[in-house]
């Protein structure tokens, strides 16, 4: 009997240990339990908390609505989780957008199709972006859609500041589109800027043409100036020409007078050579000096089929008959 009261008692015991052990294994998972939920709970927070500030992107904090902090420094950032405060992404790159094609007036009351393009971007600053926020609520096609409102506006404007002419030129120094754009840009960038905090990089002209009968206009003018540049061309080569003949004439005068000039030097010369050698001559011998000069004569003043009826007694035919003087 008190050994199956001993043996009862151990195996009492063994119970007792055997529970104690399963409930010290249940707190220990509990507790795991709860550190991994606490984890997940501290992460999911600081995951509400963060904010990863992109490049080439702003991120406007707003409380209840409200604006309270704009990040534009890539990296990461900390705010209130929701609902505290939110966040709005905005992004910072450079947009283009077009007006389409708009029928305008020039100075001259010429019509003209212009369609102009901007660029444009937000700037990496919190007031404007504070402004663009608040302007279109975040929104680049709408505010794309005011800044073709103004662009198409701003074209009647500067159209009227510039005839037909200085927009269609084929002479590119008298082309004033440059000058065109700047104007636009002028009219445009302040206000864009002002009202929405937006920034304008760049306004051009994308297309530009003409209705038909602006065309036809144009075409008329366009020939016109051309046949004046003709006529001022044939009269400068003629100018060029007449002024190439008179210094030729004058130059072909020059040399003429020069080369007679040396022509009378060379027979003077000549001439002086010869009466010294006549009088050489003469003085050498006088008799056959005669005799010679009166050939001479006779060889110029007779021809082939001359016949003279002359004295013969008279010099220089005398020659003929008395022969030459001893």
């Amino acid at each position: 009997m008190f050994h199956s009261h001993a043996r009862g008692n151990d195996h009492h015991d063994h119970a007792a240990d055997h529970d104690e052990a399963d409930v010290s294994a249940g707190r220990a998972r509990t507790a795991l339990r709860f550190g991994v939920a606490g984890v997940i709970a501290l992460a999911a927070v600081l995951f509400a908390c963060a904010v990863m500030v992109s490049a080439g992107e702003a991120v406007v904090v707003t409380r209840f609505g409200d604006p309270v902090a704009v990040l534009t420094k890539p990296g990461l950032a900390w705010k209130w989780p929701m609902p505290l405060e939110a966040t709005i992404p905005i992004d910072l790159r450079t947009r283009t957008t077009s007006t389409g094609q708009q029928d305008v007036g020039t100075r001259d009351g010429l019509r003209v199709l212009v369609q102009a393009y901007v660029a444009w971007r937000v700037p990496d600053a919190p007031e404007p972006v504070r402004q663009f926020v608040r302007t279109v609520r975040n929104n680049p096609d709408e505010a794309a859609r005011q800044i073709r409102s103004l662009v198409a506006a701003a074209l009647q404007v500067t159209a009227s500041s510039f005839d037909l002419a200085d927009l269609v030129n084929s002479d590119p120094a008298h082309n004033a589109i440059a000058a065109f754009e700047a104007n636009l840009e002028q009219q445009v960038a302040p206000r864009v800027q002002q009202v929405y905090g937006i920034t304008i990089t760049q306004v051009g002209i994308e297309r530009l043409g003409l209705p038909a009968e602006t065309l036809a206009a144009t075409v008329a003018r366009m020939r016109a100036e051309r046949e004046v540049v003709a006529a001022q061309v044939t009269t400068d080569g003629l100018r060029a020409a007449a002024a190439i003949r008179s210094d030729a004439e004058r130059d072909a005068r020059v040399t003429i007078a020069s080369a007679k000039t040396e022509a009378a030097g060379i027979q003077a010369a000549a001439q002086q050579q010869a009466a010294e050698i006549h009088a050489r001559a003469y003085e050498s011998d006088p008799t056959l000096y005669v005799l010679l000069r009166s050939l001479d004569t006779l060889g110029t003043v007779l021809g082939a089929n001359t016949r003279l009826v002359l004295r013969t007694d008279a010099a220089p035919f005398d020659v003929l008959v008395k022969g030459p003087p001893e």
